[in-house]
């Protein structure tokens, strides 16, 4: 595991939220550590924190003083192993602040290295939940590859994009996968049999292209349990147990993963009214949260799916919420979404695991 320098893990307290939001990309450590204008610890800002406050309305450009966690767990130098141990395990904190006697931050704590059994905590997260994969799509965005490879066979580092996925969902133990497929299905069959993985592969065969939530209406009454779905070529960083978790607390039907994505226009945008010029904007910044291609479903869903009827994932949340049925949004942040259906934001995935 890369070590990252302290500083890469501070941010002063009067930086902006989207400000934070860069400096968790650049560390990926899922946690900054806020200080105040004497470069004291004041708190900590977490991927849950920037959730909360996401889905509270709030805005990007609040302040992290706002919104930082300033009961924080921290120890100081002279810190008990075991002591801190034990706090780290029960609250299922990754990385704790190490403070001088000035309460100035000097280090800090990793679970992963802090002890060297991690297995007790790994199993707390596990997960009973089964997973479809969207894996029956042509791929064109990424031609002429496609044209040989089935898009989930892509290769990501040295593994397989489906594969990549799929591990993903086993550092929970799911065991219970469902590949929905159309497009040389053959080939993947084939692959997937030669992997001969330790986990159970279902398949569900689309004969003509269904749409993502349309292949879904194969599995009524084969799932009794909230599901995942995921597209096969986006890689989600986030932590799949907290995502379920959510899900199954607000009482949806169906909760999509949205990421939080920032443009910037390098140029003044005009603002018109008629044909009269009203103010210029001067390289304006926006903010959206936009679908990953991820969800999590309960199986009450599948009776708004129509039979053998193409059917978008957007078709299903609008007949869900026609129904008054409550569609949900968990947000994560931009690093923590890659999309690798196209050609360069698939070179990108490519940098992030190394290749």
């Amino acid at each position: 595991m890369e070590i990252s320098s302290i500083e890469t893990l501070l941010i002063d307290s009067e930086s902006f939220l989207k400000t934070a939001m860069k400096r968790l990309d650049e560390a990926g450590r899922r946690v900054v550590f806020v200080l105040d204008s004497n470069s004291k610890l004041l708190g900590s800002l977490t991927d849950g924190d920037i959730r909360r406050w996401i889905l509270s309305g709030g805005s990007l450009d609040v302040k992290v003083s706002e919104i930082c966690n300033q009961n924080c767990f921290f120890v100081e130098q002279n810190y008990d192993f075991e002591t801190v141990k034990q706090r780290m395990s029960e609250s299922k904190i990754d990385v704790v602040p190490v403070v001088d006697k000035n309460h100035e931050v000097k280090d800090y704590l990793v679970w992963e290295l802090f002890i060297e059994n991690k297995l007790t905590r790994k199993l707390k997260q596990k997960l009973n939940h089964p997973v479809v994969i969207m894996a029956g799509g042509k791929g064109t965005r990424l031609d002429p590859l496609t044209k040989v490879l089935p898009k989930p066979l892509i290769p990501v580092g040295d593994k397989t994009i489906l594969e990549v996925i799929i591990d993903k969902f086993r550092e929970y133990d799911i065991d219970d996968f469902y590949l929905s497929v159309n497009h040389k299905s053959g080939i993947i069959k084939a692959y997937m049999e030669e992997l001969s993985p330790p986990y159970k592969v279902s398949y569900v065969h689309e004969e003509k292209p269904l749409g993502t939530a349309g292949a879904l209406k194969y599995l009524e009454g084969k799932l009794s349990l909230p599901f995942f779905v995921s597209n096969c070529d986006i890689l989600i960083d986030a932590d799949y147990k907290n995502i379920m978790d959510h899900h199954l607390n607000s009482g949806n039907l169906l909760t999509l993963i949205a990421s939080i994505k920032h443009y910037s226009i390098p140029y003044g945008v005009c603002e018109i009214e008629k044909d009269e010029l009203v103010r210029i904007q001067e390289k304006p910044e926006y903010n959206f949260l936009v679908n990953t291609g991820m969800y999590v479903l309960n199986p009450e869903v599948f009776s708004y799916i129509p039979a053998d009827t193409f059917f978008h994932m957007t078709d299903l949340i609008s007949a869900v919420q026609a129904a008054k049925g409550r569609v949900g949004v968990y947000p994560i942040r931009e690093g923590s979404w890659t999309d690798t259906g196209e050609w360069d934001e698939y070179k990108k995935a490519l940098n992030k695991i190394g290749y």
